[in-house]
């Protein structure tokens, strides 16, 4: 029988496990969500060591074999913000985002044997790919804390814990954006044999980046208008979005982005 057929009892397990962590993390009890969630990513880990074994090879080279290393890198990334900034949040977003690449995973058992293009074969590329998700994730409840302090808040100034908070998601946010960066630029040395190729999404990335830099100085001084500072964590996510999509605004360059692989 094929390892794959095992497949659905190891990711059902693991997202029990997962799912526990989450509600633990809810509930305040940090022990017990850190416990269930490395319980999740041991059983999800096992399979994808059996499959390499099985395989002969890192399982790196089909659709669904990419995937498995989404659905194991998210609970991970979200252990490691959740265990260091206490976001409760992360554990439930991670694991949702991991059960749909699961999901995915088995309603469509063609993408198994579906070989992506070389340059995806990468040990950047699943690293690349996850470090830029939980960026969008802390940087996208930036915003709302943006919006929320802006439009809901009932013209009162934002308290001190309130700025902490949203001053926070951006620190580690930029932070995880820098790491997706920087793994894109090896990725991209690794396939293509440059670090930056400047096209539209590459461009926008080195916008967003900058921008979200600014915001961090500007609340650095702890000067000027604060209104202000979140009217650019606003215009920052936006940006975020032309990042995400790598909206093509300049000419296109000499042969074809790895970026119209990727997010097809």
């Amino acid at each position: 029988m094929q390892i794959w057929n095992f497949f659905l009892i190891f990711a059902l397990a693991a997202l029990l496990f997962w799912s526990l962590g989450a509600f633990f993390a809810w509930k305040g009890k940090k022990a017990l969500a850190v416990g269930a969630t490395v319980a999740g990513l041991a059983v999800f880990l096992s399979y994808v060591i059996v499959l390499w074994i099985a395989l002969d090879r890192p399982p790196m080279r089909t659709m669904g074999e990419t995937r498995l290393w989404y659905s194991l890198f998210l609970p991970l990334m979200g252990l490691i913000v959740y265990s260091r900034w206490n976001y409760k949040w992360l554990l439930s977003f991670s694991t949702v985002l991991a059960a749909v690449f699961i999901t995915i995973n088995l309603l469509k058992p063609e993408i198994h044997s579906k070989t992506m293009m070389p340059a995806l074969q990468s040990p950047w590329f699943a690293p690349h790919v996850i470090i830029y998700m939980m960026a969008y994730a802390l940087l996208g409840a930036a915003f709302v804390m943006a919006a929320y302090l802006l439009f809901f808040h009932h013209h009162q100034a934002p308290s001190d814990k309130e700025w902490t908070i949203t001053d926070n998601l951006v620190y580690v946010g930029w932070a995880f954006l820098t790491l997706g960066m920087l793994s894109g630029a090896l990725w991209a040395k690794m396939a293509w044999g440059n670090y930056w190729a400047w096209d539209p999404k590459e461009t926008w990335a080195a916008a967003t980046w900058l921008a979200y830099l600014v915001y961090i100085h500007y609340r650095l001084r702890k000067q000027g208008n604060m209104r202000f500072a979140l009217w650019v964590l606003i215009v920052n996510f936006a940006l975020l979005q032309m990042c995400w999509w790598g909206i093509n605004y300049l000419p296109s360059a000499k042969g074809t982005s790895v970026h119209t692989y990727y997010m097809n």
